[in-house]
């Protein structure tokens, strides 16, 4: 497993209370960075996970906050820097596909305009939010941006129409960020495949086993397979502008 020494380092990730977030939070103090532990307000497992790392000697905090509005986003990393002193790495983890379960390419009458919003504004608008608002501090740090893209993003179908489209803007913006922050900051994404959260818990096994099946390493991908590979972007300093995929080799379906 990858390993890195961030002691001094400070960390903010967006939609840390579970899943991929909760993963690459914990590695990141594990690893000895201070970390913010994004989660929305009302969200009590964030608060449970700042708690579960300071009790292991690491260093977290709470950062309430919702990446989907403009004034609580940019309060959110304001007050972030402020409880870090600094910052050196935002991960914007933080996403939605506004379905409890997959919406058939074909059936364009669920993809409402409300669920557009609901998608955009998480999956595109609130990364983008949090990038300009922590620019001026990890330019001064050289810090970095790693943002969660999907292979949804990049040809194979995911939860919905809007949530792939979500996801290939999201893999645009992170080429446009990395040639706009260039040279004191990187900017990458990860592209997961079929990943083991609380979301992906209750689909259907059937279809979760088509996608099983269609990888190479015959699994699921676990939440820590995308921390490992974020954790690898966060401490190459050669690396910028690119989304790298982590799918247990999926091929096309």
């Amino acid at each position: 497993m990858l390993k890195a020494d961030l002691s001094g380092k400070k960390a903010l990730v967006t939609g840390a209370s579970s899943g991929i977030g909760k993963a690459i939070a914990s590695l990141l103090a594990e690893c000895g960075a201070t970390v913010a532990v994004n989660h929305l307000q009302e969200d009590v497992r964030g608060p449970a996970t700042v708690e579960a790392l300071n009790t292991r000697g690491f260093q977290a905090l709470s950062a309430p906050g919702d990446v989907s509005s403009v004034d609580s986003a940019e309060s959110m990393v304001s007050n972030a820097i402020d409880g870090l002193v600094g910052l050196d790495i935002l991960i914007n983890n933080a996403g939605t596909a506004a379905t409890t379960e997959p919406i058939p390419f074909e059936n364009l009458e669920m993809i409402t305009e409300e669920r557009w919003q609901q998608i955009i504004h998480t999956n595109v608008i609130g990364p983008f939010r949090c990038s300009r608002m922590a620019a001026s501090t990890l330019k001064e740090r050289k810090g970095c941006i790693v943002n969660t893209a999907s292979i949804a993003g990049i040809g194979n179908a995911g939860s919905s129409i809007a949530y792939s489209n979500s996801k290939a803007a999201i893999i645009s913006q992170t080429r446009c960020l990395a040639r706009a922050l260039a040279p004191e900051i990187r900017v990458n994404a990860v592209a997961p495949g079929l990943t083991r959260t609380a979301w992906t818990d209750p689909w259907n096994n059937e279809g979760k086993q088509v996608s099983i099946e269609a990888s190479l390493l015959k699994r699921m991908v676990e939440p820590e397979d995308i921390a490992q590979g974020m954790l690898f972007l966060v401490v190459n300093p050669a690396i910028t502008g690119q989304t790298i995929v982590i799918d247990n080799g999926r091929l096309p379906t």
